[in-house]
């Protein structure tokens, strides 16, 4: 005999099978703890557990010898951009070295090709003068919405160009970063020489490619002097991803560790 089952017996069994969810409650870990999650339009939550271990992965480098010490503290500090740089090149009036980018892009077309300049001006006469970016280029070869930049003298392509490290060696002129940026750090007082100064771990972002020296860089930063920097990068308490002496440009971490304890013959 076949049973019969009301639509509230069904719903009933259905509950049993299936917990209820609510549609906007947070996931949960194995141990049936909530873990954080945001609200996004048009979805019902975000575990916010990947996108916290991806950020905390992005522009971290593991020292060298694989070893990662407890980190008492997290510092950022920002190579700030203060200016863009001086075009070095040899003004045709004046003979003057330092020329200026006058904020204008010039696009000329002969057909189907273009030629594209930036325009910069000499800081002592005044004089105008091109930069070739493109030269005699086919108009299908530049994406649509880079030359509609250049047409409308787009001041974040007019950046872009003037600081272009490539560029520059390419038209055979140079780039004197001289006063286009600061060190801002988060640390009002950190004694590094402190033997009980606990681990720190330093991250370094660049608002702009000027190069910098790394030893320029942890001097300014830390405020102590070469010999003193350079004795602690010697004796491993400051790891670094690259030389001291090296010339950085882009994002980097290092590390500040414990010092040794003093060996009995040195106390």
């Amino acid at each position: 005999m076949r049973a019969s089952f009301t639509r509230r017996d069904l719903r009933r069994r259905a509950s049993r099978r299936a917990p209820r969810r609510d549609a906007g409650c947070p996931p949960l870990d194995p141990g049936g703890t909530p873990r954080r999650a945001i609200a996004l339009p048009g979805a019902s939550c975000l575990d916010l557990g990947i996108a916290e271990a991806m950020n905390s992965s992005r522009h971290v480098r593991v020292p060298a010898d694989g070893r990662g010490p407890g980190i008492d503290r997290k510092a950022l500090w920002v190579v700030s951009e203060l200016g863009l740089p001086t075009i070095v090149k040899a003004c045709v009036s004046c003979r003057s070295t330092r020329h200026r980018p006058t904020g204008k892009i010039r696009v000329n077309a002969n057909h189907k090709l273009l030629d594209v300049w930036l325009l910069i001006c000499c800081d002592l006469c005044g004089r105008t003068s091109k930069i070739p970016v493109h030269e005699r280029v086919n108009v299908r070869a530049l994406d649509h919405e880079r030359l509609l930049r250049f047409e409308n003298n787009d001041p974040a392509m007019v950046r872009q160009l003037t600081m272009d490290a490539t560029l520059a060696h390419k038209a055979a002129y140079q780039l004197d970063w001289t006063g286009t940026w600061q060190l801002d750090t988060d640390i009002p007082f950190y004694d590094l020489q402190r033997e009980d100064a606990g681990p720190l771990e330093v991250i370094i972002r660049f608002e702009l490619p000027a190069p910098v020296r790394v030893e320029k860089l942890l001097t300014a930063g830390f405020g102590l002097s070469r010999p003193a920097v350079r004795g602690m990068v010697d004796s491993g308490r400051i790891r670094l991803p690259l030389p001291i002496d090296a010339k950085a440009r882009e994002d980097f971490t290092f590390l500040v560790v414990t010092a040794p304890p003093l060996s009995p013959e040195r106390a």
